[in-house]
């Protein structure tokens, strides 16, 4: 079957892996796996303990996990720092008002996103001020504004990584450890470059949540969660499907002591984030070509097909500008003129045909996004006279 015996048409997506249009598309190889994965039985609580040790052998980590998503791996480390390994609050959540719940995140952090945390139980509380954004000043949250919030009732810190993110991740971790708190790393889209994995890993964070079918290639619905062995243990427990007989079962040991746990946990809230054998096969294979492969050569591919766009809208009269900063996909910025509505643009080629989807982020500034990550070369001269055709020249 099609997506057209559906009635519904492909797109052209010259946007992004966002997960809206369905992210980037997956590896060949990771096909490959998946389609091996699926006609053999496995244990997948033993295969995600195998799957833990690999990861902490590629990127550093105690222990790691594959869930369904980044969302999902927030929503489980979430639920491993409110619960730790007792089995009765593992049951209980998402009803946390009976120990401690609040997770620490700076209010220039917070976003729609969050809501994966929340899921969990967590009441965000939000700490400093954002006045560049209210105009009001120069200064962001800053590192010393994290203590005065701490309470009983504090279980741990949100850190929403971007480039731009302030504090630094290393000086909220000085605050946390010294006031004994965890710390979970929103990373989902912080890929490339591979190096990021270790260093984040490297900075000490407890837990780092990632997107695995963003620059990794993998399954759409796919992501990690690397941190300590303990909490990786403890959203594990809350995923696994549980219906096993309680003198059968056993804590895998890899993750967790007989001792440390008082007993066998029923479903967990992140039952119905399961991720199934084909999934994880797919993202470790996945994965392993991410870490190996030349990620200048991925860079430079984009920059080429990015210039033949630029290119061929100067010869139209069309303004654009190429933008790259190392360690990142680069864009192009295409530029409307002031006699037209980008937002008008954008709709017009969204219901053209073919249909072409560029990044919106900068509509307000006149601005289309393209960004090639999930562009098919053939898919080039289509998009380029859609752009000739609506913007043209003025």
């Amino acid at each position: 079957m099609k997506y057209e015996d559906l009635g519904v048409s492909p797109i052209i997506n010259a946007c992004g892996t966002v997960t809206r249009l369905g992210g980037a598309a997956i590896r060949e190889e990771a096909l490959q796996a998946w389609m091996q994965a699926s006609q053999r039985a496995v244990a997948i609580e033993e295969l995600q303990v195998a799957v833990s040790s690999k990861l902490a052998a590629w990127t550093g980590a105690e222990a790691g996990l594959i869930a369904s998503g980044a969302a999902a791996a927030l929503t489980l480390g979430t639920a491993a720092i409110l619960a730790g390994l007792d089995p009765a609050r593992m049951q209980q959540l998402p009803c946390t008002d009976s120990f401690a719940n609040e997770i620490l995140v700076a209010r220039d952090q917070r976003s729609g996103y969050d809501h994966a945390v929340r899921a969990a139980g967590a009441r965000l509380v939000e700490v400093g001020m954002n006045e560049v954004v209210s105009g009001a000043g120069v200064r962001r949250v800053e590192p010393w504004e994290y203590a005065p919030a701490i309470t009983d009732r504090t279980a741990g810190i949100l850190y929403v990584q971007t480039e731009q993110a302030r504090p630094r991740l290393a000086d909220v971790m000085d605050v946390a450890r010294e006031h004994g708190l965890p710390v979970i790393v929103d990373a989902a889209g912080e890929l490339p470059p591979p190096e990021n994995i270790r260093k984040f890993v490297d900075s000490g964070a407890d837990l780092i949540a990632w997107s695995g079918g963003k620059a990794i290639g993998g399954p759409q619905a796919s992501g990690i969660l690397l941190g300590k062995r303990d909490l990786v243990g403890s959203a594990l427990l809350q995923m696994l499907d549980m219906d096993d007989h309680p003198k059968l079962w056993k804590p895998p040991p890899e993750l967790l002591q007989d001792e440390s746990i008082a007993g066998m946990p029923r479903h967990g809230i992140g039952r119905a984030m399961k991720v199934s054998k084909e999934t994880i096969m797919a993202l470790m294979t996945s994965l392993e070509l991410f870490l190996n492969e030349d990620h200048g050569v991925k860079e430079q591919h984009a920059v080429n097909l990015l210039n033949t766009i630029h290119q061929a809208l100067a010869a139209e009269g069309i303004s654009a500008e190429l933008q790259t900063r190392q360690g990142t996909m680069p864009r192009l910025h295409v530029s409307v003129s002031v006699e037209q509505d980008a937002f008008d643009v954008c709709q017009q080629l969204r219901n053209g045909d073919p249909r072409i989807f560029v990044g919106h982020g900068r509509l307000d500034d006149g601005i289309l996004e393209i960004n090639t990550v999930a562009l098919r070369e053939n898919e080039v001269p289509s998009l380029i006279q859609a752009l000739v055709t609506h913007l043209g020249t003025c």
